[in-house]
């Protein structure tokens, strides 16, 4: 019992990871993906922002989810969300100004980021608070796995360098179009056709798998 509950808040938070990732799978909150993604520090800063939120108001709508009447759901998520992107603003005023004020108004836009509400609606306002935990933090990995490998690239073939730090030499010419959002649409764009065409690979598999598994037990 206890091993099989397990396997399933891993399956609830594995899936935000690739399977129905936010950004390549799914294609929400592509905003930040093309806004903020310009060096890594700024990209993961904003994942984290995002899973911090999205897990928290995972939790928020799990719990009151039975008090709220459906027909005022929508408002009592987003006032949810925008106090928690609030706290998350806060933060990072007090303690990390220079990344606060390189995020600008992306930070603020959070609360009308539409993963967070989807989750939200789709998953937590049906589910316990354990498995909307596991939802939230999934896809908010998920998200942040997305916007490291998106300012990892574009920061290194755009700026020849990984966190501010030199690693392609002097003589590299930096590709100036990967730090711009034309650079960023095709990029993602190719990792969403990678991403898609790996997820139909393991479809495919598991498809065949089941159907060689069936044969055995009918032999």
């Amino acid at each position: 019992r206890e091993g099989n509950d397990m396997k399933e808040l891993w399956n609830i938070f594995s899936k935000g990871l690739v399977a129905e990732n936010p950004i390549f799978i799914l294609a929400l909150s592509l905003c930040p993906a093309l806004a903020v993604t310009t060096t890594v520090v700024n990209g993961l800063t904003m994942g984290l922002t995002v899973t911090f939120v999205i897990t928290t108001n995972n939790v928020v709508v799990s719990i009151v989810r039975r008090w709220v009447n459906p027909k005022v759901r929508v408002p009592v998520y987003i006032t949810s969300i925008a106090t928690i992107v609030t706290v998350a603003q806060l933060v990072l005023q007090a303690y990390f100004p220079v990344l606060y004020k390189a995020l600008g108004i992306y930070l603020a836009l959070v609360v009308v980021f539409a993963i967070i509400l989807a989750r939200a609606e789709v998953f937590a306002s049906k589910n316990g608070v354990v498995k909307s935990f596991c939802d939230g933090f999934g896809m908010g990995c998920g998200f942040t796995l997305a916007m490291l490998l998106i300012s990892v690239i574009r920061e290194l073939i755009g700026a020849g360098t990984i966190l501010g730090m030199p690693v392609l030499g002097e003589g590299y010419n930096p590709m100036l179009m990967m730090v711009l959002p034309p650079g960023a649409f095709i990029l993602i764009g190719y990792m969403v056709a990678g991403f898609k065409t790996w997820n139909a690979k393991q479809e495919k598999k598991a498809q065949l798998a089941e159907l060689k598994a069936k044969k055995e037990v009918e032999a």
